[in-house]
């Protein structure tokens, strides 16, 4: 497609159905698995060697075109080590987040990675925000800080559904996201700016890294417990999840790169606004969520304040001179490219 014909309504609409549908899809998938699962690291890994696997099927056949390689340099693999290192950090907190939250609640316990992002981008990119951008910020701070106070309720937070380890993961989580805005254009310089080759070696490296994990935190032990002497439902569950998983990531590292391509920060954002609220309903109808009033106010304050700060970011990305009535396609910000890589190999 030529930068000169913008794509069709019909292929946009696609583009995001997709795209909500697969992370959507990811999410319950996983919270399904981890629900009954003690083995989230194995289950993390399992999920990153489909991926691989996927891949290298949709190179050899030639659906797919990146430079896949088993061997790098060593000059590469050490560019690339601060980005594998926030990899797993990451997707290891992501998946103890959601194993300690429901899934409605997911969102509110990631729910300062914007703030963070924002912060992380002015200590280290010397990106100083406006004013406004602050002013959004802030919106999205007391969403969070709404979702995670005492409620008035006698029930005990994990009732509630959500666990105080929970919600220290889910700040770790929204940390490491931040500080991926940092190394993610350096790690794509790196590998000639492919996107594909970039999810290649990440796939490889992060796997690679992670095995180790599984000895560390005492799961190797729980792993062979569930291949040998599971119930039936525990181990079907386990196998099925992770096929469904890993195979829905893959399609999530498709769903990101067309979203990149062809949808624009603003229509991008609100996709990711309906995500949200689809995960509320969902975890609501699939796992019997509570849905308070004050975990229902928290949601809609974070994804104001969201929509508000790439509302404001697309206003200051425009030229002085543009007229109001004429639409400014512009790039995806780096924050949502960071976003877009945590959803697809979370």
């Amino acid at each position: 497609m030529s930068d000169q014909t913008p794509p069709s309504r019909a292929l946009i609409a696609g583009t995001v159905s997709f795209y909500i549908s697969s992370a959507l899809g990811m999410v319950m998938a996983n919270k399904w698995v981890l629900n009954s699962s003690e083995t989230p690291l194995s289950f993390l890994l399992i999920q990153l060697l489909i991926a691989v696997v996927l891949l290298a099927i949709c190179r050899a056949s030639g659906r797919l075109q990146f430079s896949m390689g088993w061997r790098i340099d060593y000059e590469a693999t050490k560019a690339l080590a601060p980005l594998i290192i926030l990899n797993v950090l990451g997707l290891s907190f992501n998946t103890y987040c959601l194993k300690f939250v429901d899934a409605s609640f997911y969102q509110v316990a990631r729910g300062l990675v914007l703030p963070f992002t924002v912060v992380t981008s002015y200590i280290f990119l010397k990106s100083r925000p406006s004013l406004r951008i602050l002013f959004s910020c802030f919106v999205v701070f007391c969403g969070f800080l709404v979702g995670v106070s005492p409620s008035n309720s006698t029930q005990s937070a994990s009732s509630r559904g959500f666990t105080f380890v929970g919600i220290v993961f889910g700040l770790l989580s929204s940390v490491v996201t931040a500080c991926h805005v940092v190394v993610i254009k350096r790690s794509l310089g790196v590998l000639n700016n492919s996107a594909l080759d970039l999810a290649w070696y990440s796939n490889v490296l992060t796997a690679i890294v992670l095995f180790p994990g599984i000895f560390l935190v005492g799961e190797w032990p729980e792993l062979v417990d569930l291949f040998t002497n599971a119930p039936a439902l525990k181990f079907n569950t386990f196998v099925w999840g992770c096929a469904l998983t890993g195979f829905i990531g893959f399609l999530i590292s498709v769903a990101g790169i067309l979203s990149v391509k062809i949808t624009s920060p603003i229509t991008h954002m609100v996709s990711s606004a309906v995500r949200g609220v689809g995960a509320t309903m969902l975890g609501l109808w699939l796992f019997g969520d509570v849905i308070t009033v004050q975990r229902a106010l928290s949601i809609l304050t974070i994804l104001a304040g969201s929509l508000w700060y790439t509302w404001i970011k697309h206003q200051e990305s425009l030229p002085a001179d543009a007229s109001k009535g004429d639409y400014q396609k512009i790039s995806m910000t780096n924050l949502e490219e960071a976003n877009d890589k945590e959803e697809r190999e979370a």
